[in-house]
């Protein structure tokens, strides 16, 4: 296996690092399943649009100011993507950070998910020196709160009608996590 891309974070099983071209059939693939998208804000995800997502965001830089950066979530022993996860760096607060995750269908449940937020918050804290990771996830999505919450993030709100997602308005939760309050599990 040769890893070339950058990679920003690593766990026992799992690298967080940045997207090449050899990305693009497999991020396709779970980017446009039903399921996966269920809580997502896209849908009917085409080839193009995972043609065009990988070239931006293999060129992408995290933590500027305003804008999201995608990491790759790929298997140590194979260097192959299984999922996503991402950085938003606030505009007007550098210090806080947003993050999100999508994992391919077939390596839910298999605590892949957490082990690839607790790297981000990880890289968050301690190679950003962040103040604050904050996360949004819609209240119907069960997998999600239940992650959130494992790995250590608190609910400090809920949103009502917060965003427009596929034709209505959704309800979201809001978590956090303090630097201070962080602990590598």
């Amino acid at each position: 296996m040769e890893i070339s891309e950058h990679i920003y974070a690593r766990s026992n099983r799992l690298i967080l690092r940045q997207f090449s071209q050899q990305d693009v059939d497999s991020f396709f693939l779970y980017r446009s399943s039903p399921e996966v998208a269920k809580f997502q804000s896209w849908e009917n995800y085409q080839y193009h649009d995972a043609e065009v997502f990988v070239r931006k965001q293999s060129k992408n830089v995290p933590d500027q100011p305003g804008t999201w950066f995608q990491f790759a979530i790929a298997l140590v022993e194979t260097n192959h993507l299984i999922g996503d996860c991402a950085l938003h760096t606030l505009l007007n607060e550098p210090r806080i950070v947003e993050i999100g995750f999508t994992l391919a269908e077939e390596y839910q449940g298999k605590g892949y998910a957490s082990e690839a937020v607790r790297a981000l918050l990880s890289y968050a804290f301690n190679s950003l020196g962040k103040h604050k990771v904050i996360a949004f996830t819609d209240v119907r999505n069960e997998k999600s709160i239940r992650l959130l919450e494992r790995v250590g993030m608190r609910r400090e709100g809920h949103l009502l009608e917060n965003y427009m997602s596929k034709g209505q308005w959704v309800d979201e939760y809001q978590y956090s996590l303090l630097k201070s309050e962080w602990r590598e599990n």
